[in-house]
């Protein structure tokens, strides 16, 4: 028994999927007679009946609806395989590798990334969150092709692109504030009390510790969603992105520490690249679209 072949698929598939053999032609560029004469010859060669044709409109058997998701999911892989191949031939990538540092404001961060990966189904988006120093080292060791995050200072080995400004500000629930005796907490009073802290997640952390308060004691997380819950749970206090807690404060849930002695602070985030690699068209058009 010879093979079915794509044509052969493609004819069923359509022919399933518009209702007619005359849509299924038009769909496919082809002829009436060669959509039917091939889904015909696909019956034969799989021994099944996929149409009934007693009716007015062509329908699907029980097998030929059993076996229409397994076609599509055929055509669809073979047409990736396809484009993986084109992409290959004219030396594009497979595949971007990006890393998202953990203060990026995700909304904005993804409709910067939605459309223009949107216009290239081709090549897979791989995406990594990191924290701290994180990013850097992925960047360093070359296992990401841009990393978006804040840095400490220029290097000569890395260029940036100016992306979004992030403000963290200092926050504690109601409660917690509470059990300090209510009232504006000083250094003093929040030193003794215990402050979350993001986990650097390299893996040999820096020196940095962004708002740390000296003396203070503290419980690291991963994620600053992990840190948003402990806060609003009252079990610490800490610095957060404006953007994830601003309903928060607005509801009451949290409440600002910001003054003279807690002021809020601003970290510039940039996309972030290493001169001394050979970037791919992918890799350069994502930069391009990035600097607009």
């Amino acid at each position: 028994m010879s093979e079915p072949t794509i044509l052969q698929l493609q004819c069923f598939v359509a022919l399933a999927e518009q209702g007619s053999f005359a849509a299924a032609a038009e769909r496919l560029h082809r002829t009436h007679p060669t959509v039917h004469a091939a889904v015909k010859a696909l019956e034969q060669q799989l021994g099944l009946v996929l149409l009934d044709r007693g009716g007015y409109r062509v329908v699907l058997t029980p097998e030929g609806a059993s076996f229409l998701p397994r076609a599509q999911l055929f055509l669809r892989e073979y047409a990736e395989l396809r484009r993986g191949a084109m992409q290959l031939a004219n030396g594009e990538e497979p595949e971007l590798r990006i890393v998202i540092g953990d203060l990026c404001p995700l909304p904005a961060t993804m409709a910067l990334l939605a459309p223009f990966f949107a216009a290239r189904p081709g090549t897979r988006m791989t995406l990594f969150a990191e924290a701290i120093s994180g990013p850097w080292e992925r960047l360093a060791r070359g296992e990401c092709d841009l990393i978006l995050h804040h840095r400490d200072q220029p290097s000569p080995r890395y260029e940036s692109l100016p992306l979004y400004t992030v403000k963290l500000l200092p926050v504690a629930a109601p409660a917690f504030l509470r059990g300090l005796g209510g009232g504006p907490p000083g250094p003093q009073q929040l030193r003794g009390a215990m402050q979350c802290v993001i986990r650097d997640s390299s893996s040999r952390p820096g020196e940095a510790n962004y708002h740390l308060l000296d003396g203070a004691r503290t419980c690291s997380v991963p994620d600053q969603a992990m840190k948003r819950e402990l806060i609003l749970q009252g079990m610490a206090w800490g610095h957060m992105p404006l953007h994830l807690v601003r309903d928060d404060i607005a509801a009451g849930r949290l409440l600002s520490l910001e003054g003279e002695h807690l002021p809020a602070t601003t970290l510039e985030h940039y996309a972030t690249r290493r001169r001394d690699t050979a970037h791919g068209p992918v890799a350069r058009a994502l930069w391009a679209h990035l600097n607009t």
